[in-house]
């Protein structure tokens, strides 16, 4: 539980009642007994509030278990709690083996000291000795990439060199169980799969235990086995990686599937006399293999007949994208008539696995945009067959059918 605004209980009175109740009296604080959920998004009637409540889970050595949920779930002070940054109001914390935490841009190290002088400190208090420190000195310095800097103040760092070389200390120095804050969003590209290859590895390989927060669902399921969700400080799920991912990826779209939801402030129209006013999957129950049947409705409010391109993008639940299908690559020529038109679209035999998608919906003239939608159609698509092959689960690897194997 948190204290909003003041720290103090706002009088003497209250302070000493509290100090008397928890010193002297060994109970717990009785300003405590009054709280509430912890949803940054409303204002509530008390000054207290409950980041965490009622959070009960285990840990088992060698897992790697992804914490997600919005901002202000309570990732973060539950990673700062079995960080022992924060202690918990009630309740109790049991650990087995030595913490490395990786919470924030520059967590644990001093701006005055050079990045040299703070990894001799950050190992003297996971409690390695000085000899131990300088045999993983050289590993830390090449993965951290920081070589150049490292006998300069950590105050004149980059955020992104600051996260490399805190990293790289807590990856090495052997902690049994790390625990990573989404502070991997400031490196780049190529750290971010460094990084990932290396928790890869001190799990996998070392049987070390790993507990990462990150808003990046890809390296969530690439990285994790197991999956937490945290929703207004407390557990809403918690399971095998996909299953929770993709549930906590659905309850943030609209929930409707195979209908259109035009969304105003995704239109770019360099040409407002035309728009999509609907759009319509024809399939009542389309399944992997389907040749999906789509029909749009466009309104040419102008005078006169226009040629257009159009297309439709597919993406996974995620966001990415998975396909396209766009008239100029079958030279199909779209002419619009003054009123309302009706456009019919055929799709190929797609082989998308069972899951949840999102389409886009463009119209174009000479790579000019005259009407886009972003997520404005959520697909859902069942498991079928293909050449009367049966379809797999949807393991979380892929969105397309495999291939069919075949032994001489």
């Amino acid at each position: 539980m948190y204290r909003l605004g003041l720290v103090s209980g706002g009088t003497i009175k209250a302070d000493f009642q509290r100090w008397w109740t928890m010193n002297i009296r060994h109970k717990e604080d009785p300003f405590l007994t009054v709280g509430e959920t912890n949803d940054r998004s409303t204002k509530g009637d008390s000054e207290y509030v409950w980041a965490l409540r009622d959070i009960d889970f285990k840990v088992e050595q060698g897992d790697v278990v992804g914490i997600i949920g919005k901002n202000g779930a309570g990732k973060s002070t539950l990673l700062k709690i079995l960080s022992k940054v924060t202690a918990p109001t009630t309740g109790t914390i049991r650990a087995r083996g030595r913490i490395g935490s990786l919470l924030e841009v520059g967590t644990g190290f001093h701006p005055e000291m050079t990045g040299r002088e703070n990894i001799y400190m950050n190992g003297a208090i996971l409690g390695m000795t000085k000899a131990e420190i300088s045999k993983k000195l050289d590993e830390i310095v090449d993965f951290s990439g920081c070589e150049r800097y490292i006998d300069t103040p950590v105050k004149r760092y980059s955020s992104g060199m600051m996260v490399r070389l805190g990293f790289a200390v807590a990856a090495h120095l052997d902690p049994e169980i790390l625990v990573v804050d989404e502070v991997l969003a400031v490196g780049d590209a190529e750290f971010q799969k460094k990084a990932i290859g290396k928790m890869q590895d001190v799990s996998r390989g070392e049987g070390r235990t790993v507990l990462f927060v990150s808003h990046n669902m890809t390296s969530i399921k690439q990285l994790c086995q197991k999956c937490i969700w945290l929703d207004n400080g407390k557990v809403k799920e918690r399971g095998l990686v996909n299953a929770i991912v993709d549930n906590y990826l659905a309850s943030n779209s609209v929930k409707e599937f195979n209908a259109f939801f035009p969304v105003e402030s995704n239109r770019r129209n360099e040409d407002p006399s035309i728009r999509i006013t609907d759009f319509r999957l024809q399939n009542k129950l389309p399944k992997t293999g389907d040749i999906l049947h789509f029909e749009f409705i466009v309104e040419n409010k102008g005078n006169e007949t226009k040629q257009v391109e159009m297309a439709i993008a597919i993406k996974n639940i995620q966001y990415e994208p998975v396909t396209q299908f766009f008239s100029k690559d079958t030279n199909s020529t779209i002419l619009l008539n003054p009123g309302i038109n009706k456009i019919s679209v055929s799709t190929p035999p797609l082989p998308l696995v069972e899951g949840n998608y999102h389409l886009n919906l463009w119209i174009g003239s000479n790579q000019r945009v005259i009407d886009w939608i972003s997520d404005c159609f959520n697909l859902r698509i069942e498991s079928g067959s293909i050449d009367g092959i049966n379809t797999v689960e949807n393991r979380g690897y892929a969105m397309i059918f495999p291939a069919q194997w075949i032994t001489d």
